[in-house]
C-alpha cells in the first residue's frame, strides 16, 4: 500500500521537460543586383516561416554587406566590419534558406563570396533553397550550389520552392497572385528543414560534429 501511494505521489509531482528552444533559421537573400526581385520573394518566404511556430528567422541580405571576393587569412578592419554583419547570424543559425536567382546559368557572385568567407558556420546544418528566374525558375543555380555546400558538410534539403517567370506571379503589392501551390510547396520544404534542424541540433548536443 505504501509503495503504491509513493508511486502515485511521485507521478503526480513529476514535471514535464522544458520545451526546446525555437530553431533559428537564417534566410539569405543571395542577390545584390540593382532592381533585384529577391526582396519580394523574401517577404513571401518570411511570411511562410512565421506560420511555422518552431522557427525564428534572421535575415541576411547580401545587398547590405560588401564582402570582398579576394579572400584573406588576415582580413582588414573594413572586411572584419562586413563579416560582423553576417558571421554571427550564420554561426547562431540551426538551419538556412538560401534565396537565389539564376545569373548566366548559375548563382550570384555575392552568394559565393558569402559562402567562401565561412566554413565551420555551415557545418552539420540543413539548408533549403528557394529560387526564382525565367523559364528555369532558378533551378540551375540551385543544382550548382548543392555540391558547393556538400563540400562544407552542409545537408541540403531535396525539395525546393522555385518560381518560374517570377515577375508574372506576384502583384504590384508583392502578394502572390495564386499562392496555393507555392504555399503547399513551402510548407513541405520547411517541414523537412525543421526535421533536419531538430535532428542535427540534438545530435550535436549529444556529440560534437567532427570532420
Amino acid at each position: 500500500m505504501t509503495t503504491n501511494t509513493t508511486a502515485t505521489d511521485s507521478s503526480s509531482t513529476s514535471t514535464s521537460p522544458a520545451p526546446a528552444a525555437p530553431l533559428r533559421v537564417a534566410v539569405i537573400i543571395g542577390s545584390n543586383r540593382e532592381g533585384r526581385f529577391g526582396p519580394i520573394v523574401a517577404d513571401w518566404l518570411l511570411a511562410r516561416i512565421r506560420e511555422h511556430a518552431d522557427f525564428e528567422a534572421d535575415v541576411i541580405d547580401l545587398a547590405d554587406s560588401h564582402l570582398p571576393t579576394a579572400l584573406s587569412y588576415n582580413p582588414s578592419p573594413e572586411t572584419l566590419a562586413e563579416l560582423g554583419k553576417v558571421t554571427p547570424k550564420l554561426a547562431a543559425a540551426d538551419a538556412f534558406v538560401v534565396l537565389t536567382p539564376e545569373y548566366n546559368h548559375s548563382y550570384p557572385a555575392s552568394l559565393k563570396s558569402l559562402i567562401d568567407w565561412h566554413n565551420a558556420e555551415w557545418q552539420a546544418k540543413p539548408l533549403a533553397f528557394v529560387s526564382y528566374g525565367g523559364l528555369s525558375g532558378g533551378l540551375r543555380a540551385v543544382e550548382h550550389l548543392r555540391p558547393v555546400f556538400a563540400e562544407l558538410h552542409t545537408m541540403t534539403i531535396r525539395d525546393t520552392v522555385s518560381f518560374h517567370n517570377a515577375g508574372a506571379l506576384f502583384a504590384d503589392d508583392g502578394t502572390h497572385k495564386d499562392p496555393e501551390a507555392a504555399n503547399a510547396a513551402a510548407k513541405s520544404m520547411l517541414d523537412q528543414l525543421h526535421w533536419w534542424a531538430w535532428a542535427l541540433r540534438s545530435a550535436k548536443e549529444a556529440r560534437p560534429y567532427g570532420r
